[in-house]
């Protein structure tokens, strides 16, 4: 399967919803820990969560 493109990554996290965002939050693993509680997640801004989500996918893209 091909890598995904920067703009498919970007594409894909444009069009998810809270709670699959939360989840993908939640089952990414990183080279660096990831640990936000579902807590502190919902609380953030869709388009906060969705920032965060991107930053966490762009840098395993990149690894």
């Amino acid at each position: 399967m091909p890598a995904q493109s920067t703009e498919d990554i970007i594409s894909g996290i444009l069009v998810m919803t809270r709670p699959q965002l939360v989840s993908l939050l939640q089952e990414t693993s990183c080279k660096f820990i990831v640990d936000f509680s579902v807590d502190y997640l919902n609380s953030l801004s869709l388009e906060r969560l969705r920032h965060v989500a991107l930053a966490v996918c762009l840098h395993n893209h990149a690894a």
